[in-house]
């Protein structure tokens, strides 16, 4: 099998050849000074980093600065990385939740003063204000949820990852994983239950 964690490094604008590159083989050629293979990891991990920041916290500015400390955290541990040994993006996954919880008990979160924009695209402001309200909802419903849980249902239905790969961002077996997210769906419709005709859900 051909090594690409070694090679001439990635020109810019090479979009062909990172993609032939798993993240592991970025990291590998990032410790080795490749500053281009360091552009592409970020591009394709630094977003899902930042989505689970930002349900996780509900707060932007938190978020990016979660989404910063996880990706610093990366680029030190790179010349210590074992091939085979975990997932990147899992790695990161669980560094980014562990920030998170840390900041959370740190201080309580705010009220989400800014939400969380609805889509851009062409519906009219009554639909767009309902669609924000109903992500502002969601959040909020989160925000109440115990920690686990929380962590199981935005990995789980927001960035849909699989139970194993979850399972080991969370370093629990699979089964709990399952149960954390059954009860965190079950407590979530209970909290929004209330809401429903407000959202707009009334015939759902």
């Amino acid at each position: 099998m051909e090594d690409l964690t070694s090679g001439p490094p990635l020109a810019r604008g090479d979009t062909d050849a990172a993609r032939r590159l798993s993240d592991a083989a970025l990291l590998g050629r990032f410790a080795d000074g490749d500053a281009m293979a360091a552009r592409q990891l970020t591009d394709r991990l630094g977003p899902r980093c930042y989505s689970v920041a930002l349900r996780m916290l509900g707060n932007r500015a938190e978020a990016e600065d979660i989404t910063q400390e996880a990706m610093m955290r990366l680029w030190r541990i790179a010349p210590d990385w074992e091939a085979g040994h975990a997932q990147v993006s899992t790695w990161l996954y669980r560094v980014t939740l562990n920030l998170c919880r840390d900041l959370r008990r740190r201080k309580r979160p705010d009220p989400l003063e800014d939400g969380i924009d609805p889509a851009d695209s062409t519906p009219s402001v009554v639909d767009r204000m309902q669609d924000a309200a109903r992500q502002d909802a969601l959040q909020s419903a989160l925000d109440q949820l115990p920690e686990r849980q929380r962590q199981a249902v935005v990995l789980r239905h927001i960035e849909e990852l699989p139970n194993p790969q979850i399972a080991g961002i969370m370093e629990v077996s699979v089964e709990a994983v399952e149960s954390l997210t059954a009860r965190g769906k079950r407590a979530l419709a209970a909290i929004l239950a209330e809401r429903r005709e407000e959202l707009g859900y009334e015939n759902g």
